[in-house]
Formats: structure tokens, sequence, C-alpha cells
């Protein structure tokens, strides 16, 4: 007769809490077939790094990974060996996996490059935006104000992503697009935990940013998205939780 297995650790040696402590904490969220499979288990680890479930500096044990996402370690195991090459996961012998922990040098620079893209994404969008683009900037910025009064963490960062998203869309411009769409995904990453304290203003921000689009006003939209931006930035420094010096 086979003996029953212990359950795995909530917490780790250091005191932290392991991945199956936090995953635990959460409703499983088994993929779905029959997309490539690597793929699903890819998207989906990606997605728990960049919501935060997996936090950074988190010890990532295929078993449980596995088990959460109810397929087998294979899969999670290649799925771990991209995020790594896409900095996503540091694999360290001997050790395993652990979600990279950025430094403050990598997110100021690249919430520095958003700026720069997202500025002139907001000049071209109001050089070219219709009145029925408007409305669905408005009808936008009303699912980030109802996120913001429920205190709603993943749905501002989603309600952020999507009028930032639309607003380069208005753009017009492909290959802004595309350059913005490749730092989309650690923008949200940094965005999360500074998207609840940082709410009231950069919904106030956004509201303002779309009365200069629809009046056509590209100096004032262009400025409004250069200090947003900025901001944000600067937010991300100034977290509770940021490295002292």
């Amino acid at each position: 007769m086979s003996q029953p297995v212990s359950p795995l650790p909530e917490r780790g040696p250091s005191g932290r809490r392991t991945a199956k402590g936090l995953l635990g904490s959460t409703a499983a969220k088994r993929v779905e077939r029959p997309a490539p499979l690597r793929q699903v288990v890819y998207e989906a680890l990606a997605e728990l790094i960049i919501n935060r479930t997996l936090e950074p500096g988190q010890h990532l044990v295929e078993a449980d990974l596995a088990e959460y996402l109810g397929v087998s370690r294979q899969p999670v195991r290649e799925a771990l060996q991209r995020l790594q090459s896409e900095g996503w996961v540091d694999l360290r012998p001997a050790q395993g996996a652990f979600v990279h922990m950025p430094t403050d040098e990598e997110a100021d620079q690249l919430l520095s490059v958003r700026g720069v893209l997202e500025t002139h994404s907001a000049r071209l969008a109001a050089a070219r935006a219709s009145e029925s683009d408007v409305e669905r900037l408005w009808e936008l910025q009303n699912v980030g104000v109802t996120a913001l009064e429920a205190q709603d963490t993943e749905g501002l960062v989603e309600a952020n992503a999507a009028l930032h998203g639309f607003i380069t869309e208005l753009s017009g411009n492909a290959v802004l697009a595309e350059l913005i769409g490749l730092v989309d995904r650690r923008v949200r990453w940094y965005y999360t935990p500074i998207a609840r304290p940082r709410g009231q203003d950069a919904w106030h921000e956004h509201e303002e940013l779309i009365k200069a689009i629809a009046a056509k006003d590209v100096p004032t939209a262009e400025q409004i998205m250069a200090k947003h931006t900025e901001r944000t930035r600067k937010a991300y420094h100034e977290r509770p939780d940021a490295p002292q010096p």
C-alpha cells in the first residue's frame, strides 16, 4: 500500500511564500486546449508573473506549477526556459527558477522609452481621432474609473492598458504600435504595484488627455501624455516597497 504524499510547504526555508503558497490562495486556473500546450502554458505563466500572483524573486517549482495548471512538468519546463530567455525568469544553477527581480535601472529604462513612444502616440491620435473614437475613449475611461472606485487593481491595470492601447491604435502608425506592443507587458508588470496608489491622479490625467484629443489640440495632448508617463515613472521609484538608497 502506497504511503500518502506529504503536502508541499507553503513557505520556503527563508520564510518567503513558495509558488504553491501563493497559488493556493487563488482559484485554480487550468489551461484550455487545443492550442499548442507549450504556448498556452507560457502565456499562463507570463500572465501570473505580470499580474504579480507570482511575485518578483519568487521560487518557481515545476511540480507546483504543473499541478496548478493541470499539465505535465515538461511544458512547464519549456515555458520557464522561454521566460528565462525573455527576462521574466532567472534560472540559477542548483537552485532552480525564480521570477526575475527587476532593478530600478531596468524599470527606468523601459518606462522612459515608453514615455517617448506614447507621447508621440498621443500627438498623432489628437490629429486623427474622430467623434466616435473620442466616444470610445470615454467608454474606456469610465471602465477605469469604475475599477478605481472598486479598488480593483487587476481591473485598473487592464483598463489602463486598454486606454493607452486604443490611443496607440488611433495614432495610425503601425511601426509605433509594434514598438509599444513590445514593451506593453513589462509596463503592465511595473504598473501593477502602483495602479491603486496612483489611480486618482492617473485617471484624472487620462480625462484631461481625452479632452485634448477631442479638441484636436495636438500640443496639449502631447504635453499631457509626456507628464503622465513621467509621473508614472516617478511613482514606480517612489512606491513603498522600492529599495532604499
